[in-house]
């Protein structure tokens, strides 16, 4: 396995055992990887040190993972991958309130891991601009830009955009938009695209940018330059 970019992935983990396989497989993945063994030394290495992504342990001494990711998203939008023994759904929803991109439950197969990482990463780090688009993608600000004016997007219209500038001027499925759009995987009717499409275009017309296209009984396509 290989990763195209040599991102450094911050492993929070108090239990050597996992934290130690999670570190080798993310590794031979091709990342680098570090440990924190608490939570409350979280926000000091956020700080100090380039992380692109976290994988955060709800449980932690010092403290717990909630609060870790509230005090990080209150800095940072760096993807946060939140690990848990604990599935009720109360602290599910809470956890990606707070800002966390991904969800999973232990016990966790390491493939999964590291693939779920691979998409969060991929989500967060859209190309500034994308070929043939004139507009770009501000990941730390949730904003599209076009020339010297902006507007914000929510985290799902801004999901859903990222998504279609994967592939400029090509179609891309409804369901396609869902997965990316709702990384919860949370059961929605896959017509609630066509709701966030419709706001995604009032903020283009804002930006005197062509309409996002509907393909009827397909998608969606982003119109190049």
């Amino acid at each position: 396995m290989e990763a195209s970019v040599k991102h450094h992935i911050l492993i929070v983990e108090d239990e050597p055992k996992i934290a130690a396989a999670l570190a080798d497989y993310v590794r031979a993945a091709g990342y680098d990887a570090s440990i924190a063994e608490r939570g409350d030394l979280v926000p000091g290495l956020v700080a100090t040190r380039h992380v692109d992504a976290i994988l955060l342990d709800l449980m932690l001494p010092g403290m717990d993972g909630l609060d870790v990711c509230r005090t990080v998203r209150e800095v940072s939008q760096v993807p946060i991958l939140m690990l848990t023994a604990r599935v009720e759904e109360v602290d599910r929803l809470l956890g990606l309130e707070l800002g966390a991109d991904d969800y999973i439950c232990k016990p966790f197969s390491l493939r999964e891991v590291v693939s779920r990482l691979r998409a969060v990463l991929r989500r967060s780090a859209p190309p500034d601009r994308a070929p043939g688009l004139p507009f770009s993608l501000d990941a730390d600000r949730h904003e599209v830009r076009a020339g010297a004016r902006a507007v914000a997007l929510t985290p799902v219209e801004y999901r859903l955009l990222a998504c279609l500038c994967e592939r400029p001027g090509k179609i891309v499925s409804r369901q396609r938009l869902l997965d990316a759009a709702y990384v919860d995987y949370r059961v929605v009717s896959d017509r609630t695209v066509d709701s966030h499409i419709r706001n995604l275009r009032r903020k283009f017309e804002e930006l005197e940018l062509a309409p996002i296209a509907s393909i009827y009984g397909v998608g969606f396509r982003l119109e190049p330059e």
